[in-house]
């Protein structure tokens, strides 16, 4: 079911997470690994600086989700996190409904500046509640 009767619903939005985020979101958690809160640990790593968790990155796109389609029931989401999300640097978020309104959702998360994707997926949802 889309929002509207003749087209499936397609979106983007915009985030820059801080890294006052992914400290909320590690205290939240419990999730405290210091690629995530440990600039000067992080600096020592492949990536060079703290990187968002991958959850942090989901509950965006459950807030985006619940917006975009209101009452619907979550069912299942598939996810992968091929590359990492920094602080300071703008993510984009696009959903896209399927045609035929079966309730899949395809996620895209991309890295603003470079567009490399940092989150992948889709989700089902089921009939309104």
């Amino acid at each position: 079911m889309s929002l509207t009767a003749d087209a499936p619903v397609s979106a983007t939005f915009t985030w820059i997470p801080r890294q006052a985020d992914f400290d909320a979101f590690a205290k939240l958690s419990g999730d405290d690994n210091p690629i995530h809160v440990d600039p000067d640990f992080s600096a020592r790593t492949r990536f060079g600086r703290t990187v968002s968790h991958g959850m942090l990155l989901y509950t965006r796109v459950f807030g985006h989700l619940e917006g975009l389609f209101p009452g619907r029931k979550h069912e299942v989401q598939a996810l992968m996190f091929p590359n990492p999300a920094y602080a300071d640097e703008e993510l984009t978020f696009s959903f896209h409904e399927a045609p035929d309104a079966s309730g899949l959702i395809g996620i895209e998360v991309r890295r603003s500046a470079d567009g490399a994707v940092t989150l992948s997926g889709s989700c089902k949802l089921g009939e309104l509640a």
